[in-house]
């Protein structure tokens, strides 16, 4: 009967084992891309602050009507980016470092599977011992009891540790749902859809409204806090890999 007990406790540490290593891979696989993601879009932002500089220095030298469209054409582009940077800014804090602290999340789970197993393995071993006791001295009750008493410290240990055990699996789920329920949501603010109609509105055709328009809505120019050059954008897909590695250590420490 206990024999029995053991086997189903076993099958059940295995199911935990397995779910902690399906979270361990999986989101180790998506915060090492969506940090890849943020890499490039943070990039291409910065590429189109680039772009928009250029316009305006080429606006300069062109005729009064011809000036007022690139540089109106510069201004919407340049809302656009900070759309980008704000994405950025979004996905690094509510998406790239939740999802790595679940690496130090997954290392606690493993090391309370690891008392499991070991108070598991404390208990099968001493029954497999008060088995061989009662074969080898069925009348030495004394030597018995006292294996019979090993057996049940054992046995409450593991009773422990597997409830314990099963607590913070079972908190482990049910924030992992929670997370993934809420994901969606965290990566835009609550007015994203209302602010996102609008730059499409005004994005339809930026360069053709910007020849008829009468008045510049702005200078166009990129903010230098956000301005960074990027002079070495072939090295891009190399330096991309030394990060992803970083980051798949940084998750699995």
């Amino acid at each position: 009967m206990l024999r029995r007990s053991l086997e189903n406790r076993d099958a059940q540490t295995r199911q935990l084992q397995d779910a902690v290593t399906n979270v361990e891979k999986h989101f180790g696989e998506l915060c090492q891309i969506f940090a890849a993601y943020v890499r490039k879009t943070a990039r291409l932002r910065d590429k189109a602050d680039l772009l928009v500089n250029e316009i305006n220095v080429y606006a300069s030298t062109e005729t009064p009507n011809l000036k007022q469209g690139l540089k109106n054409f510069a201004d919407e582009f340049a809302k656009l980016q900070d759309y980008r940077q704000a994405e950025v800014e979004r996905l690094e804090a509510k998406v790239v470092e939740p999802l790595k602290a679940y690496g130090t999340i997954v290392k606690m789970k493993r090391d309370d599977l690891k008392a499991t197993l070991t108070a598991r393995n404390r208990e099968a071993k001493q029954l497999t011992q008060l088995e061989r006791t009662r074969q080898r001295n069925p009348s030495d009750r004394h030597v018995i009891a006292q294996a019979e008493t090993e057996l049940q410290r054992a046995t409450m240990d593991a009773t422990r540790t597997t409830h314990h055990l099963e607590e913070t699996i079972d908190n482990f789920e049910k924030q992992k749902i929670k997370d993934i329920k809420v994901f969606r949501n965290s990566l835009y603010p609550p007015d994203y859809s209302s602010r996102l109609d609008i730059v499409r509105a005004n994005s339809k055709s930026p360069l053709q409204r910007s020849l008829s328009a009468k008045c510049i809505s702005g200078t166009g120019q990129v903010p230098s806090c956000r301005l960074r050059k990027d002079q070495q954008a072939e090295d891009d897909n190399e330096e991309d890999e030394d990060l992803d590695a970083t980051e798949e250590e940084n998750f699995l420490k």
